[in-house]
Formats: C-alpha cells, structure tokens, sequence
C-alpha cells in the first residue's frame, strides 16, 4: 500500500526547521518529557535494552539516557503492563507504557476500562490517573489479521478514556507531550506505517491540546474528515481532484475522544458535504459516530448523504493483493466525493 514520504505540518519547511519521521518526532517527545519531569518514565514490551527501542525504534537511545530505572523492559504480559501503569499512575508517577500492537490491548482492557478509566470517578475526584498506554495499530504492511487492525472505536467507547490519533509527526510529538502531561488516562495509537513519513517538526518546545481538530486543507465543495493515513490519503485525493474543479477540505480530529465535532460541524456548515474516512472497520467505526453527531447538529446543511469510507468487515489479509482490497486508499476516497459533488 503506497503511503507519502512527506506530511504536512502547520509550521513552514525552512533551512532551520528539523525535517524528522513520525517515529523520531515521537522519540523527542518521550525525551524531552523525561528530561523535563522526573516523575515519567517509560516502560513495556522490547522499549529498552532488549529491542533496542522497539521495533519502530520508537524509543531508541532512551535507556542510555535515563537508565533502567527510568526506561524499562518487561514480560510479554499487556494485562501486567497496564494493571503496572494504573498503580504507578495512582501513586505519583506518570508512566508511559507500550504495548507492542494494538491488536492485543484486548488483554489489557480489565485494567484500562474497569480500573483507569473509572478511578477518578468511583474516587470522587480526589486522584489522578496520569498515564499513557502507547500502542501500534493499522494495517498496510502485511502483518496479517492479528497485528493489522485499527481500533481507536474501542477505547472512544469508554468514558474516562482519552484517545490520540496523531497523522503528522508534528502532530504526534505535540499530542504525546500533551498526554504524558494530562492527569487522565490516555491511550495513544501511532499508525505504523506513518512511522517512516517525515514532516517539519520545530525544535522549540510545543505542545497540541486534546480534543482540537486541525484542518489539514481548506476547500469549499466537500468535508473529508480523515484518521491517521488515511489524512495522507484525502490529501491526495484533494490535490487530484483540484485539477478538475473539485475543492476539497481536510479535516484531521487528532484525538478521537474528545472528538472536537465543532470544528467538523463548522467545515461541514461550509461546504455541504461529508467524508468520513479510517483504515478501521466500517461497523462500529468511529466514522459512524461523527456521522451521528454531525446528522444531529448539521442536518440542514447537508447537500448530500453523508459517505463513509472504511475498512472491509472482514480480518485484514496478509496477502498484498487481498489485504489492499480490504483496507481503503486514494481511490475509495475519490469514488466517495464523487458520489456526493
């Protein structure tokens, strides 16, 4: 599956801004958050010695850093690693943990739905959970249906849940330092094949706020509200159809919940149309969410019938050929703009 090598970034390409890949934008996060609080520390599945930092490299060089006390590898156990953050968080720490795929936080849910999720609550608010579960998702690379799927829906369902899906290594960086910093539960999903994209990231420091969506394109004729890769892919498809007449705006929630249906619902009173497109399945997506809520405050001002673009409700095949049939690109997000324009 074809994915740019460049994505864009609010701040202007200059001789003196770092060009870096999704991959070392969140890597300069987790260093310059360790550096800044010795409260943080990072731990979870191959992150240190062992892996190296990762199989992304993610967390490459940290353990040199800090040491193993503040960078730490654990047992193949995603259950351990959340229930290991919960108890951290409640006590006066802000881990960041990684669980390797997002594929098997089903193994950590106990823990992160029942316990971090709810503990501020059932406490009446007099603790803090701040902590970050990392955690790879999406398919594109032919890891097959275990290690493929993406499933940001899952923790959007759970109240005292935040969810980041950054798209931009300007993004990722600058959500990861917000999360490590909030006094809630976050999850963070990094799309994997985003890890080797490159975008302008700013050396001073900077931080994107939860629940603020960003508008990636401006455009008048058609909203497509796109997740992780495939904001690269409405882009694209953005760029094509401009040569025909067809203008096309691109608008990036970052963080699922909070879902900033503001800025969405503005975009949508703009321009008449709606696109929603993510790499997760198309039943119980989260696109079926922003459609609802847009349906419900925006109805007026809708032109056309609202379009989802998705992933195929089938497990993501590790087959080339069948895994690009069943996960969506360029060309399912054109179709989909021309049915509504």
């Amino acid at each position: 599956m074809a994915v740019p090598v460049s994505a864009p970034s609010p701040q202007p390409l200059t001789p003196e801004t770092p060009v870096l890949t999704y991959a070392e934008a969140l890597n300069e996060a987790l260093r310059e958050e360790l550096r800044r609080d010795s409260t943080v520390f990072v731990f979870g599945e191959d992150v240190a010695v062992w892996g190296g930092g990762g199989i992304f490299g993610v967390t490459k060089g940290l353990v040199e850093e800090f040491g193993p006390e503040r960078v730490r590898d654990t047992p193949i156990s995603e259950e351990a690693i959340a229930a290991t953050a919960v108890g951290a968080a409640a006590t006066g720490t802000r881990p960041v943990a990684e669980i390797m795929y997002a594929d098997f936080m089903g193994l950590a849910m106990e823990p992160l739905t029942n316990q971090a999720a709810k503990m501020r609550y059932m406490f009446g608010g007099k603790i803090s959970l701040p902590m970050v579960i990392r955690a790879q998702q999406g398919g594109g690379r032919g890891n097959a249906a275990q290690h493929s799927q993406s499933l940001e829906a899952w923790f959007a369902h759970i109240p005292g849940l935040k969810v980041c899906v950054p798209s931009t290594p300007y993004d990722a960086k600058g959500l990861l330092k917000s999360a490590i910093r909030d006094d809630n539960p976050v999850v963070f999903l990094e799309h994997k094949v985003l890890y080797f994209t490159k975008g302008s990231v700013p050396q001073e420091e900077y931080t994107v706020p939860l629940g603020a969506a960003d508008v990636k394109r401006e455009g008048s004729d058609v909203t497509v509200v796109g997740l992780q890769v495939l904001v690269n892919y409405a882009l694209e498809a953005a760029e094509e159809l401009a040569a025909e007449g067809i203008s096309v705006e691109v608008v990036d929630p970052r963080t699922v919940s909070p879902l900033d249906i503001d800025t969405i619902v503005s975009s949508v009173k703009k321009t008449g149309r709606l696109v929603i497109a993510h790499q997760a399945y198309e039943q119980g997506g989260i696109g079926a969410e922003i459609a609802a809520r847009v349906q419900d405050i925006a109805f007026d001002y809708l032109d056309a019938p609202i379009q989802r673009v998705a992933g195929k409700n089938v497990p993501i095949p590790y087959s080339e050929v069948l895994e690009r049939a069943a996960l969506p690109g360029k060309e399912e997000v054109i179709a989909a703009i021309r049915r509504v324009v």
